[in-house]
């Protein structure tokens, strides 16, 4: 059967494409730097396929639909929003893994939102060009992924709650995928960052802290239980993008979870957390 075997928390900040020199070239260092690193530990993994969980930020979905969860089943590409150095181009998909949580989940009482043909954004296409593209390079083995969205970047939010059981489900349904495939778990989100409001281009450093040293602890009953008007006022909108964690570590299972690098970086609007998962 399949195995998740690992994974990461990571950001996918656009503006670190946007602005590269922004902040001090040292800190610039460290951030792409710890991408690098992640890539060196997949590649190390040896995993077959990679789940990334992110978000949309209203450029997939819209008023007119906005799923709490969507999981990308057939041909996959993106992302849609070009930034320098991060180019459109086709995701190998591993398809039948995809419908297989899909199927899985309607089987036990969650009701996937499938997208048959699917665009990403930044939020899945920065970590899976820097980490999983990377690890290819690195490796010299072919790695598919699969892209899952929650609705965490806007209201009506996915429930903490409900992104930790959907990250069970996700393990369970791989842990029953007649395979010897080793998956991997990305969790792809900021932590303290605001979006599209005055306070933009604020950080908060303590609360940063308090959610690395959760998610090292393993506590996701702390993580879910923080309340959305808590993360709101202490981490900003784009905060809520921890649902992103939480269904990533819920699903990992993981028997130690390690901090590689955190970086406050205002010039980039975004508190930059990156921490490995290593399963048991």
């Amino acid at each position: 059967m399949a195995k998740i075997i690992g994974g990461f928390l990571v950001p996918h900040d656009p503006i670190m494409f946007v602005s590269p020199d922004a902040p001090e070239k040292s800190v610039a260092d460290k951030a792409w730097a710890a991408f690098e690193t992640c890539a060196q530990s997949l590649a190390e993994m040896e995993a077959n396929t990679v789940i990334i969980v992110g978000n949309d930020h209203y450029m997939l979905f819209g008023t007119t639909c906005l799923p709490k969860y969507c999981i990308g089943t057939g041909h996959v590409e993106g992302p849609i929003d070009r930034l320098p150095g991060l180019n459109k181009g086709p995701v190998n998909n591993n398809e039948e893994l995809a419908n297989f949580i899909a199927t899985d989940g309607a089987e036990s009482g969650f009701d996937w939102a499938v997208a048959r043909s699917f665009t990403t954004d930044h939020a899945f296409s920065i970590p899976y060009q820097l980490i999983v593209k990377r690890a290819e390079v690195i490796s010299g083995r072919q790695i598919k992924a699969i892209p899952v969205y929650l609705g965490s970047a806007v209201d009506p939010f996915i429930s903490m709650k409900r992104s930790r059981e959907l990250g069970e489900q996700i393990a369970d349904a791989v842990s029953r995928f007649d395979s010897d495939e080793k998956v991997a778990v990305i969790g792809s989100g900021g932590i303290s960052h605001w979006v599209g409001v005055k306070e933009s281009g604020q950080v908060n450093p303590e609360f940063d802290q308090r959610i690395i040293e959760l998610c090292c602890k393993r506590d996701l009953d702390q993580l879910v239980a923080l309340s959305d008007e808590e993360i709101l006022e202490q981490g900003g909108n784009g905060a809520m993008e921890l649902r992103n964690f939480v269904c990533a570590m819920a699903a990992v299972e993981a028997s130690n979870v390690s901090l590689i690098e955190y970086q406050p970086v205002p010039e980039w609007v975004t508190g930059l957390g990156f921490m490995e998962l290593k399963a048991s």
